[in-house]
């Protein structure tokens, strides 16, 4: 996948993670590297279970598994600053 495409599939997936999440953080930039970031999880954890992952283009599938992984990002970091107290 080129790198324009990473991009658009990031913000898709990252927009509909924060979505299924409620995620409150602002920034097209966030969205992004929500997004891109699940798409590496959601690519390594489709592999895993021995499925394909990504094809080089931009379709729904590469955006639903990238979702699926920004989705488990999200709910990581919530888990982790779950403890910590907002002022």
């Amino acid at each position: 996948m080129n790198l324009l495409a990473w991009i658009v599939v990031g913000f898709l997936a990252g927009l509909l993670a924060r979505w299924i999440v409620r995620d409150d953080k602002a920034g097209c930039l966030y969205t992004i590297a929500v997004g891109v970031l699940g798409a590496l999880i959601g690519g390594a954890l489709m592999q895993a279970a021995g499925k394909r992952g990504f094809n080089d283009a931009l379709d729904v599938r590469s955006i639903l598994v990238a979702a699926l992984g920004a989705v488990l990002l999200l709910l990581v970091l919530q888990a982790l600053g779950a403890g910590k107290r907002r002022r």
